[in-house]
């Protein structure tokens, strides 16, 4: 039996949810075991002593199977001198748990928020302004979307140098330009030339506050403010080189809630720093209406240390 037990002590340590600061879990075992999870039959299998003893050579249709034995493998790990001193099926830390597992552990926690599946077009102009934004479902509008995205022409062009402005004749790749209108429509304009190249990008984004004049659909104002970042840093995404950088100018109203977005968007384990971006130089103990002064803006800079682009 000692020697079982030791192949099983080996055998978990492959398991990072049932083995944690040296110890094993016996009874996040036991819930495992009960439920069949498929990780731990094939540890169990994969050892020849464990295999003899917790599965069940039958017959079915002339072929033979192995039939896990749930109650005796539960029975021999819950037996006392198997693990004395294991009486909890969690790991020893505290944090936010969903069936089980830690939420920073599971890569499927996302943030969600009323029309996430949706496009929205988020003109900041004072004409915008006076029509109804809409929001273009993803699977119920496509073809609004793909005519929403579709490469527009543009119009207007103007020349500047040192000399001042000038008519356009033409321009070519290594003139900076700069573009007026819909970041959205003019990123994804510009997505086909610029499809993975893109070294740096900087935005300074409506910060969604009452003054910034972002007050589309007021009942949902954080939600369409997610909507319109989303939208945008997705296809900026795509535009990165594989060791491209963004940075994102953002204040208190919504940085926690961007923060969580961008994980998603790309990846938190690109996320490098939160540079506080000092905006005043107040000192002392100073507060108004109860609040203390605002004093800095936050820029959440990520790194493309491993981009893969659909």
């Amino acid at each position: 039996m000692q020697n079982l037990m030791n192949d099983l002590t080996k055998l978990f340590k492959k398991d990072d949810r049932i083995f944690d600061d040296g110890k094993l879990l016996k009874n996040k075992l036991t819930e495992l075991a009960l439920k069949l999870d498929q990780l731990i039959i094939e540890l169990l299998l994969s050892d020849k002593r464990s295999k003899e003893n917790f599965f069940i050579e039958q017959t079915v249709k002339k072929d033979k199977v192995l039939v896990f034995d749930k109650d005796k493998f539960i029975s021999f790990v819950n037996n006392k001198e198997f693990l004395p001193d294991s009486f909890t099926s969690f790991k020893n830390k505290i944090g936010l748990v969903s069936d089980g597992d830690y939420l920073k552990e599971k890569s499927d926690v996302v943030l969600a928020w009323a029309y996430k599946d949706c496009v929205l077009e988020g003109g900041q102009d004072k004409e915008d302004q006076k029509r109804d934004e809409i929001f273009y479902n993803e699977t119920l509008a496509p073809d609004e979307i793909d005519c929403l995205f579709e490469p527009k022409v543009l119009t207007n062009f103007k020349k500047y140098d040192v000399k001042g402005e000038h008519k356009v004749g033409e321009f070519n790749a290594d003139d900076n330009l700069i573009i007026k209108g819909n970041n959205l429509l003019v990123l994804h304009c510009l997505k086909k030339k610029y499809w993975g190249k893109v070294k740096l990008i900087y935005i300074d984004p409506p910060y969604n506050t009452d003054t910034d004049g972002f007050n589309y659909n007021d009942k949902f104002s954080r939600s369409s403010w997610l909507s319109f970042m989303k939208n945008r840093l997705e296809v900026a995404r795509s535009m990165l080189s594989s060791d491209g950088s963004i940075y994102i100018n953002i204040d208190y109203n919504e940085v926690h809630y961007l923060k969580v977005l961008m994980d998603e968007v790309f990846g938190k384990e690109n996320f490098q720093r939160e540079i506080i971006w000092r905006i005043g130089w107040l000192s002392g103990y100073k507060t108004v209406a109860k609040n203390y002064i605002r004093n800095h803006d936050t820029i959440l800079f990520y790194e493309i240390l491993s981009n893969v682009v659909e």
